[in-house]
Order: structure tokens, then C-alpha cells, then sequence
């Protein structure tokens, strides 16, 4: 099991779109001083305390006169993580993307492929290759990466970032318990700030005291998840590669009215503004597929997830429609009722059910069908992105 990680990925494309950003401390997230959250940042700024997650308010204060804050480009994001994929799949036939700048990777059987004389043993024949794989990836493209290679999911995990920056870390059989031991308890996937807070209370601060701490104490930290976050302390894991978690997901079944039309877009908050353009985009996807099937939607569903993977569903009964802005405007009373909690967005997603056929004949003032129509035949002729609603095109051209 490999865990591939492209280092600060975000950082790492805003220096190929812009060289003069390379040895400088950048922050990813928005402009200094602005609202919103920090996606991204480089080494150099981390030095300053400055971390992912963080407002961009206090970023700004942490970080140096000198740093360079960005608002990102994510349509460049999107293309890269796109090709760092396709360079990945000429290793194994197994890849799963875990997020846009992550990958788990199984080589399982893959040995006798990639043995060369002189390979010490298969876990040497493996290494070699994911280092052939990262090394591939920082020539052709330009972006580096680190890798983790180990028994379990979780322990390539814990490797790949023992290996950053631009490193590879194999964890040979056996050896997992005496790897984590004297980590601190936030290397370990599933133990968060607060988390780490309450451990340290009760005298626990590296993974060789989680380990060994006793089942009761754990379970009232971390409740019926105790045994597993103690088992992953000691190296214990499953080697399930686990599923895919596209960046963007489509649902569109063929024909007919059943079932639903749907978009999904992960990303990372940045702005106040970010959640309503992102949504304004995936109206305009499902309603375009809409018009395609020849069909109106009688219901529309919002999904939102938190940074922390809390996610909420809201659905409501509608006029029949397939125009944009009527789902946008819906979608968006929907957000305002869903969004209680001032922690960043982490997926959006529309879906539209009570598919009927569209078999109404169109008055002169139509709410926007006609205007549909025409915005379907320009995409026709000049590609889906010829033509965008205002708001959608703002956070294009941000490249967000």
C-alpha cells in the first residue's frame, strides 16, 4: 500500500503559473487581510505558524512582511491533479484518489513487473518504483511529492508525511509499532486538535502512550472509535485502499424520468462569496442536463459537508423547472438554512428529482426557458463554457 502526496499542492502550481513565487514564503486562500481560509501554505510561511485551515486574518498577522498571499487558481488545480494521475496509473493497475492532491496506490503483485537484478528484496523492488513514480511526476510536471509505503492504509499515511519534503519512507513488516512510537499524537490519522488536547490531559502525548494507554481511558476520548485508534497506534491496520473521492462527481442516468440528475464539487472554502459561485456552477450543470433529457425537476436537494466531514442534507418541492436561476435561487435559500456552523465548506453538491417530461408549451414571459434553450444552443456550438451565469463566471475567472 502507497500513500502519494503532492507537497503543498496548491503552492506548488501558483510557482509553475508564476516562478517568481519559488523560495518565497505564499499563502493560498485569498488576499492579506481578507476574509476566508488558508488552503495552502509554503514551508517557508509554515516556519511563521501559519497552517492550512487558519482564518487569512490570522494568517496575515503570523505571517512575514514579505510573504505573498493568493486567492488560487482552481481550474489549474483541477488540470494538474488530472495529469499527476495519469502518471501514476502507468505504475498500477490500482489507483484511488483520496483528494485532489492525494492518492493511495496498490502494488500488490506488482513485484515481478518492476524486479531488477540487485533489488534486495520485493519491498526494495517497490520502493524503487514509487520513487520512479514521484521522480516521474517532478520531471514532467514540475510538482513534487512524497510517498509512504507500508502494510496499512493508515501507516503509509503516517509515512508519507514522514517522508515530506520530496521523500519516501518504506515501513517494512514488523516494524510499524517502533515507527509510530515516538510520534506525537497528531501524526496519526483520526486524532485531531481537540483530541490531542484531551490526551494530553490525561498524560498522553506520543502514539507509543496512546498504544498502551488503557482501553477505558481512550474510549472517553474517543468513544467506540478507542479500539481502532489504539490499534492504529500500534501499527495495526486494514490494507483496504478505500474508495474514490473525485474532486468533481456527476450523476446523470440515461433517459427517461426516473431516478435523479446530480453534481458534486469538493473544494476548499476561500471566500464569503465562494459557496454561492460554486453552487450558481452546479445549478447551471444540472439544469443544462435537464433541458438535454427534455425534462423539469419537481424537487432539488442541497448537500453540504464541513472541513471536518459533518454533512448535511436539505430538499424542498418546487415548480417544476429546468432554468438555472430558479434553482439557484433555491439552492441558496437552502445553504442559508442549512449553514449553521462557521467552520469552511468542503463539498457542495445539487441534485434534482421528480423528473417529469417537459410537454408544456412555452408562454411569451417564460421564467427563463427560452433563455435556456438558447444558452444550450451556443454551448452546442462553442463548448459548455462559452456561455456562464455572472456569478459562476466570477469564480472562473478567479480560478477558484
Amino acid at each position: 500500500m502507497c500513500c502519494l502526496d503532492l507537497d503543498t499542492f496548491f503552492v506548488s502550481v501558483e510557482r509553475l503559473l508564476d516562478p517568481s513565487l519559488v523560495g518565497r514564503p505564499v499563502v493560498v486562500g485569498g488576499a492579506r487581510g481578507g476574509r476566508g481560509v488558508v488552503t495552502s501554505a509554503s514551508y517557508e510561511v509554515r516556519a511563521f505558524g501559519v497552517r492550512a485551515g487558519m482564518s487569512i486574518r490570522e494568517a496575515s498577522d503570523r505571517a512575514p512582511a514579505d510573504a505573498v498571499f493568493v486567492p488560487g487558481h482552481g481550474d489549474e488545480y483541477a488540470d494538474y491533479s488530472r495529469r499527476a494521475r495519469e502518471i501514476v496509473e502507468r505504475f498500477s493497475p490500482v489507483v484511488v484518489a483520496a483528494s485532489i492532491d492525494e492518492h493511495y496506490i496498490d502494488f500488490r503483485g506488482c513485484e515481478r513487473l518492476y524486479r531488477r537484478p540487485g533489488d534486495r528484496d520485493d519491498d526494495a523492488t517497490i520502493e524503487r518504483a514509487v520513487r520512479d513514480c514521484t521522480a516521474a511526476i517532478h520531471r514532467e510536471l514540475g510538482l513534487p511529492a512524497s510517498a509512504g509505503i507500508a502494510t496499512s492504509k493508515s501507516m503509509a499515511k503516517v509515512a508519507s508525511g514522514l517522508a515530506k519534503p520530496q521523500g519516501v519512507l518504506m515501513v517494512r513488516a514488523g516494524t510499524e509499532a517502533a515507527t509510530l512510537a515516538p510520534l506525537p499524537v497528531r501524526k496519526l490519522p483520526g486524532i485531531g486538535p481537540v483530541a490531542e488536547q484531551k490526551l494530553a490531559a490525561a498524560g498522553i502525548v506520543t502514539l507509543a502512550q496512546v498504544a498502551s494507554a488503557p482501553e477505558a481511558v481512550l474510549r472517553k476520548i474517543f468513544g467506540v472509535y478507542a479500539a481502532g485508534i489504539r490499534s492504529s497506534a500500534r501499527g495495526e491496520g486494514s490494507d483496504d485502499i478505500g474508495r474514490e473521492r473525485p474532486a468533481f462527481r456527476e450523476h446523470d442516468p440515461e433517459g427517461g424520468v426516473a431516478g435523479s440528475i446530480s453534481n458534486e464539487r469538493t473544494f476548499v472554502e476561500s471566500t464569503p462569496e465562494t459557496a454561492g459561485e460554486v453552487l450558481s456552477g452546479l445549478c447551471e450543470r444540472v439544469a443544462s442536463r435537464a433541458r438535454q433529457r427534455g425534462v423539469l425537476a419537481g424537487q432539488l436537494t442541497l448537500k453540504l459537508r464541513y472541513v471536518d466531514f459533518d454533512t448535511i442534507s436539505r430538499g424542498r418541492t418546487i415548480q417544476p423547472t429546468s432554468v438555472d436561476t430558479e434553482l439557484h435561487r433555491v439552492a441558496l435559500e437552502l445553504y442559508r438554512e442549512a449553514r449553521t456552523r462557521e467552520l469552511p465548506i468542503r463539498l457542495l453538491g445539487i441534485a434534482i428529482a421528480k423528473l417529469r417530461l417537459d410537454a408544456v408549451q412555452l408562454p411569451l414571459f417564460d421564467g427563463g426557458e427560452r433563455r435556456g434553450v438558447a444558452v444550450d444552443r451556443i454551448r452546442d456550438r462553442f463548448g459548455y463554457h462559452a456561455v456562464h451565469l455572472a456569478t459562476t463566471l466570477r469564480r472562473r475567472r478567479r480560478g477558484v
